[in-house]
């Protein structure tokens, strides 16, 4: 990449808006109080964040005024990645600040949430409302025997009962974990299983895309299937009654109780995300109380800019790391927009209204969704007032040039657009979001406060403005403290730092440009990311195979120039089969019906046969690889394919593409 420094920028905050910024006045007293740099900018803080790490979190969590009951007795006790021990000897409870609003008598009786529906019904509940169920249900949760490091798991949809769930379960030292409904019991028990849950939260069904989707038979086969479960909290969404021996949502949340906080080691585990499950289960990914507390409030109260008088909204599911990232607006205050419901129903706008009707502040969504924006021609900020919206950002997969051109042209031109690019693994940003620097069509603005981010060469050595693959050469706190059920953490050491040892090997390929922005080129792996919810082969596999015409598919997900994401489903036949439009409709209704209808392929192709590697993996990436057009000689080692012939096929089906 040339360098870029002589190129415009799409949008410049003013003076004012940088003089503004949370991130400005925290370098001021930062400077003033812990050595930071006053003068130089964001590029000088982002340097001393990572030069002096130790003192950069001790200020996060000094400018965030963190309620250590007991003390720490250093930052970083060991260094080590992975295995860095973050804040020893202290003890918080992240439900603590996250309500913490509700403790201001000016504040008690504004709006924590808003919640809104396919029908823009919207619905609000106040902060001292919202700490009230909390604490009645995290009293009854102790009756049930809950205790720290317990399970708790969620079968929900985006609403205010998963966010109250979720605080209780913290709030006594559980440990939360959750799925989202259009999970079918196949995806929700190959998580839940793993961990083991005690109680288990559910609706009775959803509605999405106009429809009533009711889930009373998938929940009793996930009582069935989870003999740990102690409990279930039956929510009736779709007005049922609660099944035998389920326990009555609105019985447990009626007490006027104020709620007690477990006050557990910075490392205790505060949930658990779980990964795409390229390779065999999902990984079980545990983030820890303290961690997660220090990065979002980093990420949220610096990064976005977020503080009371700001509106948090983006479209997400509880299947989804962004629905953490979101609930974590509470921990600066901010009042959270959820929307439960379809991205584009009753038509394409249905998210831009929902920010119009709540006034949001900050409208995150997928790099998808604002394609599809530009591609069905609409104006949003002709056609509705979004006056209030200061910022839109995207993630999911890297934002295409033009959708930051239609975001300018169309919404305001105004606007801050912040592509973010991080992870499940995380929970937060390696980079995206800075209020005080310029956006560049196709970047993302830097690197985020206390992420050594850089672009590594196969030798381990340092590129820029060149493509590499993304690293992060320094812990971070919010980094898995381990996985589930993996005792020596031989699984959690071969996801990130089997290529460069002691280093975070993130799976993205990145480009920083010696203006330091980045630029993201979608994953080196060969995860599928549709929507921005990410899901592994596997899953697709197992549910596909099961069909009797079905001997074995690959299916694979590539990142279009235009935005677009093409994901074909390549199927070898039994004998006797024919690929024809029953086994396509059944092979799409099996993935959406036992998986998520968002990861229905595009293209259900037939093909001879599906390469492996000599021991029997199927070799997902030298396909996407010669999909996207890279030289067979160039994709794949031919020697370690079973049988290279069968690679010709999509080789020339590439040709056929371009």
């Amino acid at each position: 990449m040339t360098s870029a420094a002589d190129e415009a920028p799409l949008w410049q905050p003013g003076p004012d808006r940088v003089a503004a910024a949370a991130v400005t006045r925290f370098q001021s007293w930062a400077a003033e109080h812990h050595g930071a740099p006053a003068e130089g900018g964001y590029a000088s803080l982002h340097r001393w964040s990572v030069d002096e790490l130790d003192t950069f979190w001790k200020a996060v969590a000094e400018w965030f005024d963190v309620r250590f009951s007991t003390p720490y007795e250093q930052v970083i006790g060991d260094r080590s990645m992975p295995g860095a021990t973050w804040f020893p000897g202290a003890t918080l409870n992240y439900a603590e600040h996250a309500l913490r609003a509700a403790e201001d008598p000016l504040r008690a009786g504004a709006p924590a949430l808003f919640h809104v529906d396919e029908t823009h019904t919207q619905a609000a509940t106040s902060w001292s409302e919202l700490r009230r169920q909390v604490g009645s249900l995290a009293a009854e949760l102790r009756a049930l025997g809950v205790t720290p490091g317990d399970r708790v798991s969620g079968y929900l949809p985006n609403i205010p009962q998963a966010v109250v769930a979720f605080l209780a379960t913290a709030a006594v030292g559980g440990v939360w974990t959750s799925c989202a409904p259009d999970f079918g019991a196949r995806s929700v028990l190959d998580r839940f299983q793993q961990v083991e849950p005690v109680v288990l939260f559910t609706v009775d069904g959803y509605r999405y895309g106009g429809k009533e989707h009711h889930r009373a038979d998938t929940v009793a086969e996930l009582r069935r299937e989870l003999p740990t479960l102690r409990a279930v909290v039956h929510i009736p969404l779709l007005g049922t009654d609660a099944p035998e021996g389920a326990l009555d949502w609105s019985a447990l949340t009626a007490a006027d109780t104020e709620p007690v906080f477990e006050q557990v080691p910075f490392d205790h585990p505060l949930w658990v995300l779980y990964s795409s499950g390229t390779t065999g289960l999902p990984k079980a990914i545990v983030q820890s109380q303290g961690g997660i507390l220090l990065e979002h409030f980093k990420q949220i109260g610096l990064h976005c800019d977020l503080g009371p008088e700001d509106r948090f909204f983006w479209y997400t599911s509880t299947g989804w790391m962004m629905w953490n990232f979101l609930v974590s607006g509470l921990l600066t205050g901010t009042t959270l927009v959820l929307y439960d419901g379809s991205p584009g129903y009753p038509d394409v706008s249905a998210q831009w209204r929902v920010a119009e009707q709540t006034g949001a502040t900050l409208f995150g969504t997928s790099a998808a969704y604002v394609m599809a924006c530009r591609k069905a021609g609409i104006h949003p900020g002709r056609d509705l007032d979004l006056s209030r919206v200061q910022c839109v950002a995207t993630t999911g997969s890297p934002l295409p040039p033009d959708g930051f051109r239609w975001l300018h042209d169309e919404v305001a031109d105004d606007l801050w657009i912040a592509s973010v690019s991080g992870g499940t693994d995380v929970c937060s940003c390696f980079a995206g979001a800075v209020p005080t620097l310029p956006v560049h069509i196709g970047e993302l603005q830097a690197a985020c406060l206390g992420t050594d981010l850089q672009s590594w060469d196969p030798d381990g050595q340092p590129l820029t403005g060149e493509v590499g693959e993304l690293v992060v050469t320094a812990p971070m706190p919010s980094m898995p403290v381990r996985f589930w059920n993996d005792p020596d953490g031989s699984r959690y050491h071969d996801s990130y730092f089997d290529v460069y040892p002691g280093v975070w090997r993130h799976g993205d390929w990145i480009t920083i440009t010696d203006r330091g922005s980045v630029v993201i080129h979608g994953r080196s792996d060969s995860t599928l990311n549709r929507q921005g919810v990410r899901m592994g082969s596997a899953d697709i596999y197992e549910a596909v195979e099961r069909l009797p015409e079905i001997r074995e598919s690959l299916v694979i997900g590539l990142e279009e120039p235009d935005g677009g994401y093409w994901m074909p489903l390549f199927v070898h036949l039994a004998e006797g089969a024919a690929l024809d439009d029953d086994l396509r409709d059944s092979i799409k209704r099996t993935i959406r019906e036992n998986l998520s209808p968002r990861h229905v392929p595009d293209e259900v192709i037939e093909v001879p046969g599906i390469p492996h590697t000599l021991t029997g993996k199927r070799i997902e990436v030298p396909v996407k690889r010669l999909l996207q057009g890279t030289a067979l000689e160039k994709a794949v080692n031919p020697g370690s394919i079973d049988n290279l012939e069968l690679l010709h096929f999509y080789e020339k089906l590439a040709r056929e593409r371009r």
